[in-house]
């Protein structure tokens, strides 16, 4: 079928066909029907047929790129279409459906999205995207096409997926708002499966209040706009509800958070920190310096409460002014290095993660060095290196470029000096207190973080899973330490209830007491897991539409004995 339209589509009911008739022709046809007469002995040997694409019956595969906030997008996707029967796969090939959630930070990661939906069509898998880039460039000729899910419109995934399924193409990009106010995006009790059971991402907050110019997140994610405190609060609270010990908080900058409703950021951490049970632990996600700065009194001792790790991620991306400027990043380098010294004041120990461009256009050597020495200063023990890649539609892609070969011999140095460093040898021999949440990718250890959020390696024992737990570090590398546990010390299990299992889907039970359905028995599809909700398997769709088929023919037959 071809595609609905080039232009933006704001609804799915907006979606026709062009060989669709409309509502006018379909009651003006109505006239020209004449009962027609079916010999018994047809209808008798015809062979019933039912429609194999039945939406809901399904397999997805599912690939996100991009930060933890893409990450929390795709969560939510994944849980609604387990909700609506169809089946999440973490196989690609034997997958129906490719929906792919796209991250637009760079080059690269835009090129493996591209590379991504051209291997699908090859494959004849329908395909779906979402995120950041079809969202700011939703035109892309490699677009053409296809069904598009805004990054505000991820609370109606199951639409654009049925329509995607039978062939059409939706793309919905609008964006929510209350009275004109822009949201900051679909509810949050929406059903979702976290990609780690024991972990809960939060989005705060949408978009942002610079205009940094290399920047193509903000085309896709716009002005801020925040969630309401109560909002967040309760989702918190219900994610512990459902077993979560860790929840971390993302967007596109947790500093900004409050401006456009009236309230800040240390406001929202002091009533999250009232729901976090004794030994949970809540992440706070990247900051910008400029908003940062008013706040830093009351983000230290946020910083230092038990239940909150002592760790910030503060991007620097250069310690030139001149390139600051002209990133219009709305601060100098000592407004960062006010912000970096104040907390490691206040919070001692505290971890400060950066960020930092390396070959920015108009970057001179001179530039490049006085970042080289920000480095050596304050050796951060994590350190986000990225090579300047043009983004097109950005302010920066039309500046004077830095040759492609300085950039990488810049690159090369700034990484090798970050390599020279070991920022926790000396914490070898110390005691501590660990929350394990993770495996390691080589399956080998479970991984766990300290008070400061640094990475410790400890033995794979199922009871350490979602335990908070004393250790003896032993051992220290460049991005994580080892520890064994302290002889007759006990797990603590910080969850106030059983984790859900990984698959199984999240909020349900809300959703469906909110709207008066009670115990109601049900068992679980072969789709998910799900909580307090019945969800039609793909047999149990299968058997329906053979009913309506019968249905259909016997609605038929009685027409046939009438005339």
């Amino acid at each position: 079928m071809p595609s609905a339209c080039d232009s933006l589509i704001e609804d799915i009911e907006d979606m026709v066909s062009f060989n669709d008739p409309t509502p006018h022709d379909r009651q003006s046809a109505r006239k020209s029907i004449l009962p027609r007469t079916r010999k018994k002995e047809l209808l008798s040997n015809e062979e019933l047929r039912v429609d194999s694409l039945i939406p809901g019956t399904q397999k997805i595969w599912m690939k996100t790129w991009g930060c933890s906030h893409n990450n929390s997008d795709g969560e939510y996707m994944a849980g609604q279409l387990a909700a609506s029967g169809y089946k999440m796969t973490e196989d690609p090939a034997e997958a129906d459906l490719w929906l792919l959630n796209s991250c637009t930070v760079k080059n690269p990661a835009e090129d493996h999205f591209r590379n991504s939906i051209k291997k699908a069509q090859e494959q004849q898998k329908k395909v779906v995207v979402a995120g950041c880039v079809p969202q700011a460039q939703p035109r892309m000729d490699y677009l053409k096409g296809l069904s598009i899910i805004g990054v505000q419109q991820i609370d109606r995934v199951v639409e654009v997926v049925d329509e995607a399924v039978k062939g059409h193409s939706v793309r919905l990009l609008g964006q929510k708002k209350d009275g004109g106010r822009r949201l900051g995006g679909a509810r949050l009790d929406l059903p979702k499966i976290r990609k780690n059971p024991l972990i809960e991402i939060i989005s705060i907050n949408t978009g942002c209040l610079n205009a940094c110019t290399y920047c193509k997140t903000k085309h896709a994610r716009g002005d801020l706009a925040s969630y309401p405190i109560e909002e967040l609060v309760e989702r918190a609270r219900q994610s512990f509800q459902e077993g979560v010990c860790e929840i971390w908080l993302t967007s596109e900058d947790t500093g900004a958070y409050g401006r456009d409703i009236g309230t800040d950021l240390p406001t929202l951490l002091w009533r999250l920190v009232q729901e976090i049970p004794e030994g949970a632990m809540l992440r706070l996600g990247m900051t910008n310096p400029p908003y940062i700065l008013e706040h830093l009194e009351e983000m230290a001792k946020i910083l230092n409460h038990p239940r909150v790790y002592a760790f910030l991620h503060v991007p620097v991306q250069s310690a030139s002014d001149s390139v600051l400027m002209d990133m219009k990043r709305e601060y100098c380098i000592d407004d960062f290095r006010r912000v970096v010294d104040f907390l490691k004041d206040k919070v001692p120990g505290v971890t400060i993660a950066t960020d930092i461009i390396c070959g920015f256009p108009g970057e001179t050597e001179e530039d490049f060095q006085d970042t080289l020495k920000l480095v050596k200063h304050y050796q951060f023990p994590s350190l986000f290196i990225n090579q300047f890649y043009p983004r097109p539609g950005t302010p920066a892609a039309k500046m004077e470029q830095v040759p492609a070969h300085v950039k990488k011999q810049r690159t090369k140095k700034l990484s090798e000096l970050f390599h020279s460093y070991n920022p926790y040898n000396h914490k070898v021999g110390e005691r501590q207190f660990v929350l394990v949440t993770e495996e390691s990718f080589d399956a080998q250890y479970y991984v766990s973080h300290n008070k400061f959020y640094e990475q410790v390696l400890v033995p794979k024992r199922a009871d350490f899973k979602g335990k908070m737990i004393e250790v003896d570090i032993y051992e220290a590398g460049k991005h994580f330490m080892k520890a064994r546990p302290v002889e007759d010390s006990k797990p603590f299990t910080p969850s106030i209830a059983e984790p859900l299992q990984k698959g199984e889907v999240s909020g349900l039970l809300q959703e469906h007491m909110a709207n008066g359905v009670k115990g109601a028995a049900c068992v679980p599809p072969d789709s998910a897991l799900l909580v307090g909700s019945c969800s039609l398997d793909r047999e149990l769709l299968k058997k329906l539409g053979i009913c309506i088929a019968l249905a259909a023919a016997v609605l038929a037959f009685i027409i046939e004995k009438l005339y």
